[in-house]
């Protein structure tokens, strides 16, 4: 496990949902400057049915138009079958694709219309398809905290798919995603204390949905755990369009600089840039 933090900033999810489309223009200038800042990964687009995520629909036009020549930040796209794998792994500039495979089999219905079985499928295709591009699958385990459906969730069922993705399919990045925002700090404290503790050769992330409030006692717990992958959206704009109505809100990316900042942790963002970026998103998301 890296020990150095890695974060994301994920204006794809910030976006996904809005209730009124984003100028592609818009999109390009916001996800220009956030690649100024310092973050290792910038989760910028989709590549899904632009039905399902109309928001998403200028994914290829917004990634022509990003300026790569000056960061270091990568770029993770999110996929949800084969043949939006096959359209992201049509640009060199990706270096993740993000896969959403859920522990629930109820919500992986409701989000990409397929059983957990058909998803394993269609992981172990997409697997394939990134080594032969040289590129990195990030499989998110949505409703990795809980489980609103009534289908029973415990850290153990975590732990037993995120073993059996790594040892069938050789998945090392996985990030358990907190889709209706009920994670605890000590829910998520313990939970990537056992995924650390009993499969140290994978990357674990936390893709975690909070009130506001409760950003930074969650984030604690979870770096405290020893998880040093952490997502975040500006403000905490976002959420997953598919969950439940009342779905809370991205864990704000402000929120975790600030406690890193309060704890001496190195982070490498650009304090001034992110202030810049804040006051972009509050007109973009107005």
């Amino acid at each position: 496990m890296t020990k150095e933090l890695k974060l994301i900033e994920c204006p794809r999810d910030a976006m996904q949902g809005w209730k009124t489309q984003i100028p592609t223009e818009v999109k390009v200038n916001y996800i220009n400057h956030l690649l100024t800042l310092g973050f290792d990964t910038i989760d910028f687009g989709s590549f899904v049915s632009q039905k399902a995520i109309p928001q998403m629909a200028d994914t290829k036009e917004v990634l022509a138009q990003l300026d790569l020549a000056k960061t270091n930040s990568k770029l993770l796209a999110i996929i949800a079958n084969q043949r939006g794998a096959d359209d992201a792994l049509q640009h060199e500039e990706i270096s993740y694709l993000g896969f959403p495979f859920s522990v629930s089999e109820e919500f992986q219905q409701r989000n990409t219309n397929s059983s957990i079985e058909e998803s394993l499928g269609r992981v172990a295709d997409i697997q394939n398809m990134c080594l032969k591009k040289g590129k990195d699958l990030v499989v998110y385990l949505s409703m990795g905290f809980g489980n609103p459906y009534g289908e029973s969730w415990h850290p153990d069922l975590v732990t037993t798919w995120s073993e059996r993705l790594y040892k069938e399919f050789d998945i090392k990045i996985i990030a358990p995603s907190d889709t209706i925002g009920c994670a605890t700090p000590e829910i998520s404290g313990s939970l990537f204390g056992q995924l650390i503790k009993e499969l140290p050769q994978i990357e674990f992330g936390a893709h975690l949905h909070t009130l506001p409030e409760n950003a930074t006692k969650l984030i604690e717990a979870t770096y405290n755990s020893g998880c040093r992958r952490f997502d975040g959206a500006i403000k905490g704009f976002g959420g997953c369009p598919m969950a439940k109505d009342d779905l809370t809100g991205n864990m704000p990316t402000e929120r975790m600089i600030g406690y890193f900042e309060d704890q001496n942790i190195p982070h490498g963002i650009d304090l001034v840039g992110l202030r810049e970026a804040e006051n972009m998103s509050m007109k973009i998301f107005a």
